[in-house]
């Protein structure tokens, strides 16, 4: 292999390119790996960084996980167990565990929210995606959660205390009296309790239109399924709730609804642990969404704050949007739902509707 090339990539520690460069040149020959056709493919909100290069079968990616910032051990045991129930996730070809290289399969350059018609919800396209992204959601949730860590009290708490943390208080420079905290501490209880009562399955925790990959040619073609490595064993209905009430596109509540539907049908069909009733369904899906987008919340002021990532703030009005719905019609969370208001009220970000309830 000759010397990497020049590309559109840039490195801010010198001895990290070096050691890639290293790595790159020392690969197999019979990959047939063009060093000089070394592209940006993507970056992800971690220190993980992503790259594109052709191969003698085709484009391949590359990613680069530092050991000191990135624990690459999570990702290879999902990536494993994930292919061995057929879910459609990249092959892993090589990995130096000591550098945090790692050479795997491609699948696509296009994202699902990529693809997707956003001004018309009904359109074939759209309705075509989604049907292929839930019969892979259901593939996945049928892959035995054994081994995988729980989504336990302890760490649905840790998610909420981002919050009232980085947003409420960092983002939003509100102050939490204890009439607040109290507020917030009741609605928390209440919804750790809905949650943890619903059926468990294998949790990807990020299945949304941003880490589907989905080819443009075919709406029909099973979706690639990446950013799994934080998989947990967790509620039934998680994985659907991040598809649904994505943080970066946002359908009519009738347009989730009907795939909700669907999802709960084909769900039923595999055996999956979910109610018999879909009310019932609904339900335990709008109090899992109100948990992950609290959770978001906090998770996006943080990276605009900490990270200066600014471009998650562009994304808050949805989710603050999502999780307002849900608080404003639920019994018990009324006060939860003025916190919000509160909030927002210098942001624009007032908006009360009615939804969907069984």
């Amino acid at each position: 292999m000759s010397q990497v090339a020049a590309a559109p990539i840039s490195w801010t520690d010198p001895a990290r390119q070096q050691a890639f460069d290293a790595w790159l040149r020392s690969r197999p020959a019979d990959l047939g790996l063009r060093a000089d056709s070394l592209r940006s493919a993507s970056a992800d909100a971690s220190f993980r960084r992503y790259f594109r290069i052709d191969a003698a079968g085709g484009p391949l990616i590359i990613m680069d996980a530092p050991p000191s910032h990135e624990d690459c051990r999570p990702f290879v045991a999902v990536d494993r167990l994930l292919a061995s129930g057929d879910v459609n996730v990249p092959r892993i070809l090589d990995w130096d565990e000591a550098q945090g290289f790692m050479l795997l399969s491609d699948l696509g350059a296009h994202t699902l929210l990529s693809t997707l018609d956003v001004e018309h919800p009904q359109d074939a396209g759209n309705r075509a995606r989604y049907n292929a992204a839930l019969d892979e959601l259901v593939r996945l949730q049928t892959v035995s959660a054994e081994g995988l860590p729980p989504y336990d009290d302890a760490l649905l708490q840790r998610e909420l205390d981002l919050f009232p943390d980085w947003y409420f208080t960092q983002l939003r420079g509100q102050v939490l009296d204890d009439k607040a905290r109290e507020v917030l501490s009741r609605a928390f209880g209440l919804i750790k309790a809905q949650v943890l009562a619903q059926p468990v399955v294998l949790v990807h925790r990020d299945y949304h239109s941003r880490n589907l990959m989905a080819d443009p040619a075919d709406a029909q073609a099973r979706p690639g399924v990446i950013d799994f490595q934080d998989a947990v064993r967790g509620p039934v209905t998680y994985d659907l709730v991040s598809l649904l009430r994505d943080a970066y596109v946002m359908w009519d509540e009738d347009v989730q609804l009907d795939y909700a539907v669907r999802h709960w049908e084909k769900a039923r069909k595999a055996g999956l642990p979910v109610p018999e009733d879909f009310g019932d369904f609904w339900r335990d899906f709008e109090w899992m969404g109100l948990q992950r987008h609290i959770k978001v919340l906090g998770i996006f002021a943080r990276l605009a704050i900490r990270d200066g990532k600014q471009q998650y703030l562009a994304d808050i009005p949805r989710v603050w949007t999502y999780a307002h719905r849900v608080a404003s019609r639920y019994q018990g969370l009324g006060p939860l739902a003025h916190l919000l208001e509160r909030a927002e009220a210098d942001h624009g970000g007032l908006r009360t509707e009615v939804g969907f309830t069984f």
